[in-house]
């Protein structure tokens, strides 16, 4: 069993623990804010974007940055400002960057870590991953993340709603692979509105665990250009196509099977916000690349490899 087949299995009991995590000083912090800026690199930018969907329409304004894009034109911050800053391991560099600028600038700033890290100002969401491909820190940050947004903003959602989370995530380990096999050549998924996102997580943990061709889009980004070159041997995955309120996905699907590509949906049950059921969305999407890693006999635990592992490449931006 590897690590990442593992993790995903006790992630309900993680995400149990995490209801509980100590988030009082951390919303204090962002409850007086006009923007918020959600910051991260990677699944962790996935997790600010998610974010940034959950503070709802009031205040704070809630805006979503990659590390790096933030560094490389930062706003110009004030007290009116917080910043949350997504990082599990803090080695991450522009992340590193990102935390120091906010610092300096006197906003409001909030960190979501793992456990033991050592900052300070962080809200310890999750332990150390064992495997690279980084599942139940994602799932962690979300969590706590609807939890602040609860606490400070206008999120459409309660406690009784985040206390259901667990148990979906317990049941979405346990379900039936979405597909058998990998394609012939690509896998692609598609979502509409919070589930584009889980789209291209999705398709990252698919492309780092199982080693596999995987694209993630939103589903008009889909269907304007992007598909032209989709034939049989392709497959689709639609995610939560009974959320698209436009039923772009339920169309795309029946495209994508007249052109001969493999098509699959990936659903949760309703009765959870469209933001939260992405939490469960996502461990479906997880449990495939484990299930893929293990049938194409590839590591999902150990990622960044060759060149790729450089470190100049990896020290780039750090403060």
């Amino acid at each position: 069993m590897t690590s990442l087949s593992e993790t995903i299995a006790g992630q309900a009991d993680q995400l149990e623990s995490v209801l509980s995590v100590a988030i009082d000083d951390a919303a204090e912090r962002i409850a007086g804010s006009k923007r918020l800026w959600l910051v991260g690199t990677g699944t962790s930018q996935h997790a600010a974007e998610l974010g940034a969907l959950m503070f709802g329409p009031g205040k704070p304004d809630a805006r979503w940055r990659s590390s790096a894009a933030f560094c490389g034109d930062p706003p110009s911050l004030t007290a009116d400002d917080a910043v949350v800053v997504i990082s599990h391991t803090t080695e991450t560099a522009f992340a590193q960057r990102a935390r120091a600028y906010s610092i300096e600038s006197r906003a409001g700033v909030v960190s979501i870590t793992a456990q033991g890290r050592g900052w300070p100002e962080a809200i310890e969401a999750a332990p150390l991953e064992r495997a690279e491909t980084y599942t139940a820190s994602y799932l962690a940050a979300l969590l706590v993340l609807a939890r602040l947004s609860v606490a400070v903003g206008e999120p459409g959602f309660d406690e009784r709603e985040l206390s259901d989370v667990p148990g979906r995530v317990r049941v979405a380990a346990r379900a039936p692979a979405v597909l058998d096999a990998a394609p012939e050549r690509l896998l692609v998924l598609a979502g509409a509105g919070p589930a584009a996102v889980t789209a291209r997580e999705g398709a990252l943990k698919l492309r780092e665990g199982a080693q596999l061709p995987a694209e993630g889009f939103e589903a008009e980004y889909l269907l304007h250009g992007t598909a032209v070159p989709l034939e049989a041997g392709d497959a689709m995955i639609a995610i939560q196509p009974s959320d698209d309120l436009f039923g772009l996905l339920e169309l795309l699907s029946a495209a994508a099977a007249s052109e001969g590509l493999e098509v699959h949906t990936v659903s949760e049950p309703e009765g959870l916000h469209p933001v939260l059921a992405q939490i469960p969305l996502t461990v479906r999407l997880q449990k495939l690349a484990s299930d893929l890693a293990d049938a194409r006999g590839v590591d999902p635990d150990k990622v960044i490899r060759g060149a790729w592992a450089a470190e100049r490449l990896w020290q780039l931006g750090a403060p």
